[in-house]
């Protein structure tokens, strides 16, 4: 399931998929509402018969009424005047070129005469108008309107059917239409149609197949309305299931598009989407190939703009974050954090807010009234001398600043002597040195009784430890002796075992605590000098291999060919290496590998430390460092827990840098010099 939510492959055919399952659901759905207004004529085999015929052809006679009554008035028609015999009529060039707009095919003819005037408008050339009108009645389909009566053999166009169509009303042929009154009484219409030449590349012959096609194919559209509509509704549930996972990635992946704020690309993806949807609207009925491809980029793009807000809107809305992407979010959002800025200084500092504003419009109104005396020279004098005192007034308030910003800057730096004399400063001023000046005497008393508890702690431990190394030297004595005496018992000899183990371990203890006391207070004596690094590894390697061939641990050390050399105290610095040996020794996963990693960087020498651990380290590097704390969280290994503490303050005293790294079982130490 995580595989195909996140596939690239499948996201980008469900996008493929989308509007060509969303043009056959609404051509599926035009086909059934074209079965429902047109259905019942199934058995109806000819075209030129049905209803949809008859209002295409009284769509096309409205048609060419209306542009005889623009050409009337004066505005631009593709009629174009002839003169023949003394007498003109109109002629449209729509007879010799498709109009994209009228679509006025060439089989149609049709004489339109102005009872009024007289003038004629047609499509036909002719020498004898009048026998062409007689002729017309021999043509295969043809309506005429004369007197106020219709002549035709299009059955659904006749006196009696013409009243239940609904462009009648459009028509108008009892009505008076247009602004000036005039009504369509007043025309002659004589039109026909030669029915062998509908083809595919006119709009009737288009008409005609598209009817012949939808009324032989009913079961069509209901496949594919029901299998467009469960496709679509699939694919929307896995679209908005997976959009915003990404392969290799846990969290919502977003884009720079998902980055513009909201207004602003729902702007543009409206004025793109409205640009091509408004091509696509007025390009008008597909009649040739080149409107079609047209209309299908119009189509893609929309969808693409569609498909592009979609996206982004639910990858936003999965990350939390659809609101916060809006510009006027983050408009709002910022003017509430300034004023409530402004708040928060008005409230914690009014009085100094009304110092501020009162020595402001004090100074403002003083230099007016001052200036309103320049016409004495006292006056300008004054003026001067004001000026000059307020002057001095700000650079004094700014040097009472200077000492309070030093005093804050010397705390920060960790200096505790510091003092700051109140009677030199004024108001605000005054009360924050006071402040300063009881944090750094807190802060002195702070670390003097820090060092205090640290001094005192120290001598607990050393007396502490003093006091039990007498008893337990004679203790690990006695337990010599009595390894040496001739016992039988078994049982005795395992005793006596036990005791020199733990009383070993509580001897290495003692040690230890006593040393990380002194270290941890700095109570150490360093004697720094040059020592090769890679030296003193190989000796300790050397003094643990016993240990480490009993353990199955293999030393792979890479270290560069010349000396590497440091300057530290070689006891320390033996005793660090030693302590992590010694830490190897005793957590290490038997038969693996330790990797001694020494690089000498000019700079700096960097040694690393990495050996996998027996048990599961489930404990942060920061607790590792602490005193007593061991990985394996047991009180069984003979470990006092203070080696890797130790290790770290010899390094830090040395002026190095120890640090503990922890990635699962893995378990390294970094050094730098």
């Amino acid at each position: 399931m995580e595989k195909a939510r996140k596939s690239s492959l499948l996201k980008i055919l469900c996008y493929i998929l989308i509007p060509i399952l969303a043009a056959i659901l609404v051509l599926g759905i035009f086909h059934l509402e074209f079965l429902d207004e047109y259905g019942e004529e199934e058995n109806e085999k000819e075209y030129i018969k049905t209803e949809q015929f008859s209002r295409s052809y009284l769509n096309y006679i409205i048609n060419r009424i209306s542009e005889c009554e623009r050409e009337k008035k004066g505005y631009s028609t593709n009629f174009y005047e002839i003169k023949d015999n003394e007498k003109s009529y109109y002629y449209s060039s729509n007879r010799e070129s498709t109009s994209y707009y009228d679509y006025t095919p060439l089989y149609m003819n049709y004489i339109i005469i102005d009872q009024k005037t007289g003038v004629m408008y047609t499509n036909v050339k002719s020498q004898n108008y009048d026998e062409e009108i007689k002729n017309i009645k021999n043509q295969s389909l043809y309506w005429q309107y004369e007197n106020e009566k219709i002549d035709t053999n299009i059955e659904k166009l006749n006196n009696d059917n013409i009243k239940y169509n609904y462009q009648y009303i459009y028509l108008n042929l009892e009505k008076q239409s247009g602004e000036n009154g005039n009504s369509l009484k007043d025309y002659k219409i004589y039109t026909s149609c030669n029915e062998n030449e509908m083809n595919h590349y006119t709009a009737f012959g288009v008409g005609k197949q598209t009817y012949e096609f939808m009324i032989n194919n009913r079961k069509m559209p209901i496949y594919a309305v029901i299998i467009s509509s469960i496709l679509l509704i699939a694919i929307a549930i896995y679209l908005f299931w997976a959009i915003g996972y990404k392969k290799g990635e846990e969290e919502i992946s977003l884009n720079t598009i998902d980055n513009i704020p909201y207004e602003i690309l729902s702007i543009i993806g409206l004025t793109v989407a409205g640009m091509f949807l408004s091509i696509l609207i007025n390009i008008g009925n597909i009649i040739n190939y080149t409107i079609l491809i047209i209309s299908t980029i119009c189509y893609f793009v929309c969808y693409a703009v569609c498909a592009i807000m979609g996206v982004t809107t639910i990858k936003r809305i999965k990350a939390k974050r659809f609101f916060k992407s809006f510009l006027i979010y983050k408009i709002v959002k910022w003017l509430l954090n300034k004023t409530k800025k402004y708040k928060e200084v008005v409230l914690n500092k009014v009085e100094d807010g009304k110092k501020v504003f009162w020595y402001y419009w004090g100074f403002v109104v003083i230099s007016i009234i001052l200036a309103s005396t320049f016409a004495t020279g006292l006056g300008i004098l004054l003026l001067i001398a004001f000026w000059l005192w307020t002057f001095y007034k700000i650079r004094e308030y700014q040097n009472q600043e200077e000492t309070i910003k030093k005093a804050l800057q010397d705390i920060y730096e960790g200096k505790t002597d510091i003092h700051i004399n109140e009677s030199e400063l004024k108001g605000m001023l005054k009360q924050m040195a006071l402040y300063i000046n009881d944090i750094a005497g807190g802060f002195t008393n702070a670390i003097e009784e820090s060092l205090k508890s640290e001094r005192l702690k120290t001598e607990l431990i050393t007396n502490v430890s003093h006091d039990i190394k007498t008893p337990l030297t004679s203790i690990i004595n006695y337990v010599d002796l009595l390894k040496k005496e001739d016992i039988k018992d078994k049982k005795v000899k395992e005793y006596i075992e036990i005791l020199d183990k733990k009383s070993q371990r509580l001897k290495k203890l003692t040690e230890d605590l006593v040393e990380a006391s002194k270290v941890s207070s700095g109570n150490v004596q360093l004697n720094i000098e040059e020592i090769n690094i890679k030296e003193l590894f190989n000796q300790t390697i050397g003094e643990f291999k016993d240990r480490f061939e009993e353990k199955k641990l293999k030393i792979e050390m890479q270290v560069p060919e010349s000396d590497v050399k440091i300057k530290a105290d070689s006891r320390y610095m033996y005793r660090i290496i030693e302590n992590l040996f010694s830490n190897i020794s005793k957590y290490a996963l038997e038969n693996s590998r330790v990797y001694i990693d020494i690089k000498d960087e000019k700079k700096q020498i960097k040694i690393s430390i990495k050996n996998i651990s027996k048990e599961k380290l489930n404990i942060s590097s920061d607790e590792l460092m602490q005193r007593f704390v061991r990985g394996d969280k047991s009180r069984y290994t003979e470990g006092s827990g203070l080696g890797l503490s130790i290790a770290q303050s010899l390094t830090n005293l040395q002026k190095g840098k120890f640090e503990i790294k922890i990635d699962g079982d893995l378990f390294k130490v970094e050094m730098i010099w």
